[in-house]
């Protein structure tokens, strides 16, 4: 296998620091940053290289147009989060959801969810200004703390040790989730659909809950026979998040079987859209990882960028191995996205396309709020299914940041919520999210957009 940049052979999890790496933090004590790095490339891996080759082949299938993605949590986590309630409520909303898009779609799901260590975040400046006092912008709970003084601000390599810690502590519970029973999502009437009436597409939605019931009632019925039927109670769940901090993440790389190396920190890291330099830190370290990856492509990317991308990232053309996620904002997707395919098909490769409409919808209130709205989310991602079917393309997953809670900070919806609402409930440290019903809504058009 060789690259156009460097040959495989002289890449090592450390390779990527012969190389400009953007968005990251310089520490003061770097003898404590050998500690930490050190003692984190002797405790266990998070998850495991057979899980990471399951959810490859998915991600295959689905790149195949037999599967469908549905990837979603939150825009960055928090320690404070890692508690039972937090971690209940993301893993039930997005079980709903692809409960939803089985139903509706027809297709196995592929459920990932953006938790168990997505503890960093890029930043557009360095720095944050509060009452003419600057200090370093706060980069996630890895790297410093979101209080607003000096010490809070300062990045503290011990933090690295906390995610670690808090990572392993949200995946053994979501282990426990799946495995114990809480993915048997067999009762739709514990769902909270009050919603639903507020809707013009209230009676619609309503005879899907009561489809997907009458079908699980069914299945519950077969399964009460004794006749052998598919796992109700138990599905797959996987983990991903931006591969941001590579300190971090390179002291989570491993060497395991059939002389492979794994980011064992999770199943399916991503590249976000302001590190995917080609002669980046964060290109070079992700083109030697055998994980399945994805990276975020933006507004500013060229053809000849998209497809060095593609050599570099995954040149043996390898199933399940690329997937790439646009992010173009409702403005600009009918303008960019043809052209974006039709690079890629004439690269013969096989990607997996998924639209993140979000992160391209941000705007900020006359009251200084960040926030979102939901019918720019919601038309950026109809426009995204109809382009890829016209150019005999498959939009094979979706891509949101959401959370189990109701919280206010994406404006409309089915409950029409106001730029006087967010105030109400916004909890977001850093971008605003899809809340529970927002969710469960999106999903449900998604059906709708595809029936």
């Amino acid at each position: 296998m060789t690259n156009t940049i460097n040959p495989t052979n002289s890449w090592t999890p450390a390779s990527w620091q012969q190389k400009t790496a953007a968005q990251q933090v310089t520490y003061a004590d770097k003898n404590a940053v050998n500690n930490i790095i050190t003692e984190l490339t002797q405790l266990p891996p998070l998850v495991t290289p057979l899980e990471i080759e399951g959810l490859k082949k998915q991600l295959a299938e689905a790149a195949a147009g037999q599967r469908f993605l549905l990837q979603g949590g939150d825009c960055a986590e928090s320690f404070a989060d890692c508690h039972a309630v937090a971690i209940t409520n993301k893993l039930k909303i997005l079980l709903q959801m692809s409960l939803i898009l089985l139903h509706g779609l027809r297709k196995p799901i592929v459920r990932v969810g953006r938790m168990a260590g997505q503890y960093a975040k890029p930043r557009s400046s360095d720095q944050e200004t509060q009452n003419n006092i600057t200090l370093p912008a706060y980069r996630g709970d890895i790297i410093n703390k979101p209080g607003f003084t000096a010490a809070e601000r300062k990045p503290d390599p011990q933090l690295m040790l906390s995610g670690y810690h808090y990572s392993a502590l949200t995946l053994n519970y979501l282990r426990a989730l799946v495995n114990g029973g809480f993915a048997n999502l067999l009762h739709p009437e514990y769902w909270e659909l009050d919603f639903v009436k507020h809707s013009p597409l209230a009676r619609e939605y309503q005879t899907m809950v009561n489809s997907i019931s009458d079908s699980l009632d069914f299945l519950k019925t077969i399964a009460s026979a004794g006749l052998q039927i598919a796992n109700l109670h138990q599905v797959d769940f996987f983990t991903s998040h931006e591969a941001l901090h590579l300190l971090y993440e390179q002291a989570l790389t491993r060497h395991e079987q059939h002389n492979k190396w794994y980011n064992l920190s999770t199943h399916f890291p991503w590249i976000g859209m302001r590190t995917a330099s080609l002669e980046g830190g964060h290109v070079e370290y992700m083109r030697g990882i055998a994980n399945p990856i994805a990276v975020k492509i933006s507004p500013q990317i060229t053809k000849d960028n998209l497809i060095e991308l593609i050599n570099i990232l995954n040149p043996q053309d390898e199933p399940g191995r690329l997937t790439l996620i646009h992010r173009l904002g409702a403005a600009k997707v009918v303008e960019l996205l043809p052209d974006m395919i039709k690079t890629v098909q004439q690269t013969g490769r096989k990607v997996l396309w998924v639209c993140d409409p979000m992160h391209g919808n941000t705007s900020t209130t006359r009251d200084g709020i960040k926030t979102r709205h939901f019918e720019d989310i919601l038309f950026e991602l109809q426009q995204s299914f109809t382009i890829h079917q016209n150019m005999q393309s498959y939009l094979g997953g979706v891509h949101f940041e959401l959370t189990g809670e109701n919280v206010t900070e994406c404006l409309g919806g089915a409950r029409g919520l106001t730029e006087s609402d967010l105030k109400a409930s916004y909890k977001s440290l850093v971008d605003p999210r899809l809340n529970y019903e927002q969710a469960l809504e999106m999903a449900m058009l998604i059906v709708k957009m595809q029936g």
